[in-house]
């Protein structure tokens, strides 16, 4: 646990212009190829890719069976599709579960490398702080926020995103989660 002082209730409210409660949005927002590379791996790793490919439209399974580069843009709404079938099937029956898996995974693959800079140990708040910085990392479109309310709460806000929808937000939760513990 990096951050045993803190407890992971931190909130993180979203504020679009555009919101879609589930599903896959549909908008010309980009994501970077890191984002969908650490879902790859997962797959590759669990042995289900194929299965995941095998559900998707032709242009999407194209895309990700070729070379996924982590510094490359790629539409948003490709990566939701690709995240829904991801929860389908790794999720079992519970795709809330699944979606808070892949931000952990996604933590985990970026944390201990290209993040690295903002984890200090025993100060959450830092690497919390830099939310802004992060979200730029990986999102074309809107901005975060943090503010810190108590020395162990705050609150991470996004703002102005072109396509946000439930389930990606359920998988930044699991990788702050994850990032905090």
């Amino acid at each position: 646990m990096l951050f045993p002082s803190l407890d992971a209730r931190f909130v993180i409210a979203a504020r679009t212009r555009v919101a879609y409660p589930y599903g896959v949005a549909t908008g010309s927002a980009k994501v970077k190829g890191s984002i969908v590379r650490s879902r790859l791996d997962i797959l590759r790793a669990r042995g289900v890719f194929d299965d995941v490919m095998a559900q998707l439209p032709d242009g999407d399974r194209a895309v990700w069976n070729g070379l996924v580069l982590a510094g490359s843009w790629y539409s948003f709404e490709m990566s939701q599709r690709l995240d829904a079938v991801i929860a389908e099937v790794l999720g079992r029956g519970d795709t809330r579960k699944a979606f808070l898996e892949m931000g952990r995974a996604s933590a985990d693959a970026n944390l201990g490398g290209v993040h690295k800079a903002y984890v200090r140990p025993g100060n959450p708040h830092h690497l919390l702080s830099c939310a802004p910085q992060i979200y730029k990392q990986y999102y074309d479109k809107g901005h975060r926020t943090y503010e810190q309310l108590t020395p162990k709460s705050g609150v991470l806000r996004t703002f102005e995103a072109e396509d946000v929808t439930a389930n990606d937000c359920l998988t930044v939760v699991g990788w702050y989660e994850r990032a905090i513990e």
